[in-house]
C-alpha cells in the first residue's frame, strides 16, 4: 500500500534529488549512492525511454529508496509509475486528468503549478503540497512569500533554478516543503559513473541543511551559590557576559551552569541547527530517543529545544534551534 504521507517524508530531508538516467543499468548503483549520501529520494524523470525500467530497478532492489516519478504529462506514465513499484508522482504543469487519476488509484501527486489558478484547482482536489515550476522565472522566493498568505494551506516543492547557491535560502521559508533540482545528482557525475562522487555530495548537502555546532556546554553546580561562582570565573577568564535564566546561568556561548539538578552525569551538551524540524527528524530515522520531560517550544508551539533520553559518556544531549544573531 503506498504511503499516503511520502511528500510530509521528503519534506524532512528538505531534498528532491531530479534523475535523468539514459541507462537504466545505472539506476541501481544511483540509488545505493543517494542512500549513502542521506537523501534516500529520486525523481526519475521520464524525459528518457530509460525512466520507466529505472523506476522499477530502484523499487525493487533498493527498498530504502523513495523512488517516483517526474515529468509526468499523462495517465499512462502515471500507472507505468504505479505499476513499477513507484512511490509518488510530479508533474511539471496542472494537469487535471493526472491528478484525478492519481488520486482515484491511491498514488501521491505533486502537481507543477505556477499562477494562482493552478494553486486554486490543487486546492479543490484536497491537495497539500504542490511544485512550484520554473521557480527562479517566475519569482522565486519574493513569489513564495506573496503566496504565503492566501495560500497559507499549501506547502511548495520548488525546482527550476534552485540550486546549491540558495538550497538553503529556499528552505528557510515556512511554505516549502522540499526543493528539488539537478544539483543532486550532478549529470557529469552519473554519466562518469562517480557513485562515491554523489553520495559525498549528499552527505555535504546533508551537513549545509543540518549545520550543526556546538552551542554550550552545560555544568551541574546542583545550587545557586555555587553556580554563580562557576560562572563568574569562566566569565573572568573568557572575557565573557553574564546572563541568568530561570534554572541557570549563561556566559557567553561557552557554558549553562545550573542552578538546581539536572539532566546529565557530568553536565550537557547543546548541539545547536539551522533547522531544527529536519534536525529532529534525521535524529529518530538514526534511533534516538528524545525525552518527552525535556521538550522546549516556544510561543507559536513550534519545538526549539530537545534532550536525548540517553546520555553519551555521561553527557546529557539536546539539539536546539540556533538562536537568531
Amino acid at each position: 500500500m503506498l504511503d499516503q504521507n511520502v511528500f510530509q517524508t521528503i519534506g524532512e530531508y528538505g531534498v528532491v534529488p531530479l534523475v535523468t538516467l539514459d541507462d537504466p543499468n545505472d539506476a541501481v548503483p544511483l540509488a545505493k549512492a543517494l542512500v549513502k549520501g542521506g537523501i534516500p529520494i529520486a525523481e526519475v524523470t521520464f524525459r528518457t525511454q530509460a525512466g520507466g525500467e529505472a523506476i522499477k530497478r530502484m523499487a525493487k532492489e533498493v527498498p530504502e529508496i523513495i523512488v517516483g516519478a517526474g515529468t509526468v504529462h499523462d495517465i499512462d506514465h502515471a500507472k507505468e509509475t504505479l505499476d513499477n513499484g513507484g512511490k509518488f508522482v510530479i508533474t511539471p504543469g496542472f494537469n487535471p486528468k493526472v491528478v484525478d487519476w492519481c488520486l482515484k488509484n491511491g498514488m501521491p501527486v505533486c502537481p507543477g503549478t505556477v499562477t494562482p489558478a493552478d494553486l486554486e484547482q490543487a486546492l479543490d482536489f484536497g491537495l497539500k503540497v504542490v511544485k512550484f515550476f520554473p521557480a527562479e522565472a517566475y519569482g522565486g522566493i519574493k513569489t513564495l512569500k506573496a503566496l504565503a498568505g492566501p495560500y497559507a494551506s499549501l506547502k511548495f516543492v520548488p525546482t527550476g533554478g534552485v540550486g546549491l547557491n540558495n538550497l538553503l535560502d529556499y528552505l528557510s521559508l515556512p511554505n516549502v516543503a522540499a526543493a528539488g533540482g539537478s544539483f543532486i545528482p550532478p549529470s557529469k557525475l552519473v554519466k562518469a559513473k562517480d557513485w562515491d562522487g554523489i553520495a559525498k555530495i549528499g552527505a555535504e548537502i546533508n551537513a549545509m541543511i543540518m549545520d550543526f555546532s556546538v552551542g554550550h556546554v552545560g555544568i551541574n553546580a546542583k545550587e545557586r551559590g555555587n553556580a554563580e561562582k562557576v560562572t563568574d570565573s569562566i566569565a573572568c577568564l573568557f572575557n565573557t557576559d553574564k546572563r541568568e535564566a530561570a534554572d541557570s546561568f549563561f556566559t557567553g556561548d561557552i557554558a549553562e551552569v545550573m542552578k538546581i539538578p539536572f539532566v546529565g552525569s557530568n553536565g550537557h551538551v547543546c548541539v545547536d541547527t539551522r533547522d531544527m524540524p529536519r534536525a529532529y527528524a534525521m535524529l529518530r530515522r538514526k534511533g534516538v530517543v528524545f525525552d518527552e520531560n525535556h521538550m522546549y517550544y516556544n510561543d507559536k508551539g513550534q519545538l526549539v529545544s530537545a534532550y536525548f533520553k540517553d546520555e553519551i559518556a555521561g553527557f546529557a544531549f539536546h539539539i536546539r534551534q540556533r538562536p537568531a544573531k
